[in-house]
């Protein structure tokens, strides 16, 4: 007992530190790069479909239902021996929004995707019944997969909204939907959309569960509760760009993305109070931010809690990220697309550059980042050249798209992510 007090209170004491701003790390360390090679498990030169049959996908072609050349893929799931894979509705084209690759029958190559839970609930515009654009999707520890469907089609000035934003939360052992919950008129804007979401369990089990879903360009953050099953939004400064951030250079484009909120979400483990840290980042942004779930989960504290919200430090020039991630030892790996990379931070010393490491860079197999999990103690981390193809033009000829993994402990080996004192403890004290 006396060991779990003394351990409890080191953990307040390192998110105390986090909380200063000023802080310079702790530890000094030679090494900052990993060494382990990527493994490249899925390539595409253009995204497939698994239609019944040859005559099916030439029809489909004919009559512009499927064109190639429009896919992107955006994010990545994994659970049991389905990887997810999801593609938006920005161009014509695009047959199926919500996809798996079934992993017990395709180690490598180019596999086709397969419609979840099948063709008809992907038909776009059928509201209520199919599924239109999705973007990032989170698959739970109980079994329940969940799907935001922001209901557009197009992207920026071409977006036409088809259905009403949507959270679908599917049953991923019958593949039935088990929730289907639309956002109240409260809880967008008129510049609203949604990437990305964050699903909370606490100590109180399955039905202890919250989503927190990022408003990239409304500059919000929408809670949703399952016990609940309500929603509420939360406005606050940090969830803006900063108008210093604005400027990219990607796959040998310069570009402004200036107006870039909120995007990237991790969680830490459950803590001793019983609640997570919810870390978020806008687009256009160096910095990090972070704020406890029991301010999130509460809708009246969420109103009038500004100060609860910490800053924390920049990472330096060239952080810009889209995805982050953390893992159950509290290692939060994140893509840094101006670097081609991902980025690893142990959330046991401040949030400080000297604190983090490059574990994962590739100039060719990783322009662009996109998405990024961990599984079963692999990285897996999604990238699909997106600037280039939003704003230039992708070689076809040439492989576009890749799902890479490697193996975390591998990934942080020599780097400063590597000091962790919990190894040697029960992974139990994250969670009593």
């Amino acid at each position: 007992m006396q060991d779990h007090r003394v351990w409890n209170c080191a953990l307040v004491s390192i998110f105390l530190l986090i909380k200063l701003e000023n802080i310079d790390g702790i530890q000094k360390w030679s090494m900052q790069f990993g060494h382990t090679p990527l493994l490249e498990r899925f390539t595409w030169k253009k995204m497939d479909f698994a239609y019944p049959d040859e005559r099916s996908r030439q029809l489909a072609m004919a009559s512009g239902e499927y064109i190639p050349e429009n896919s992107l893929p955006v994010g990545i799931e994994i659970w049991r021996n389905k990887l997810f894979v999801t593609i938006p509705r920005w161009r014509d084209g695009i047959p199926s929004t919500l996809n798996y690759i079934p992993l017990d029958a395709n180690q490598g190559g180019s596999p086709k995707l397969i419609p979840y839970p099948n063709w008809v609930q992907n038909r776009a515009g059928t509201c209520g019944r199919g599924l239109t654009t999705v973007y990032r999707i989170h698959a739970d520890a109980c079994n329940r997969l969940w799907v935001l469907d922001t209901g557009t089609i197009g992207i920026g000035e071409t977006t036409v909204q088809a259905c009403p934003y949507t959270l679908n939360v599917f049953d991923l052992t019958t593949d039935k939907v088990l929730r289907q919950y639309r956002l109240r008129p409260e809880d967008i804007n008129q510049n609203t959309f949604i990437a990305n979401i964050a699903v909370d369990l606490g100590k109180g089990g399955c039905d202890d569960a919250f989503a927190y879903m990022s408003d990239e360009l409304g500059y919000g953050l929408i809670v949703y509760s399952w016990q609940q099953n309500t929603s509420w939004r939360i406005a606050h400064s940090y969830f803006m760009p900063d108008p210093l951030a604005g400027d990219y250079n990607i796959g040998g484009l310069n570009f402004q993305w200036g107006e870039e909120g909120i995007f990237g979400m991790s969680l830490s483990p459950i803590s001793a109070d019983g609640y997570r840290i919810l870390f978020f980042h806008p687009l256009s942004s160096h910095r990090e931010f972070a704020v406890s779930t029991r301010i999130l989960r509460d809708q009246r504290l969420s109103q009038n809690s500004y100060h609860e919200f910490q800053v924390l430090a920049s990472r330096g020039p060239l952080s810009h990220c889209t995805a982050s991630v953390m893992d159950e030892n509290g290692l939060q790996f994140f893509n840094l697309i101006d670097q081609n990379a991902v980025g690893c931070w142990n959330s046991m010393l401040p949030y400080s550059p000297i604190n983090q490491a490059v574990v994962a860079r590739h100039d060719e197999a990783m322009i662009f980042p996109a998405d990024i999990k961990v599984n079963r103690g692999l990285l897996w981390i999604m990238s699909d050249r997106m600037p280039i193809f939003l704003l230039s033009n992708l070689n076809y000829t040439d492989v576009n798209f890749r799902i890479l993994t490697m193996p975390i402990q591998a990934a942080i080996s020599g780097t400063v992510c590597d000091n962790m004192p919990w190894r040697f403890i029960s992974n139990r004290i994250w969670w009593d």
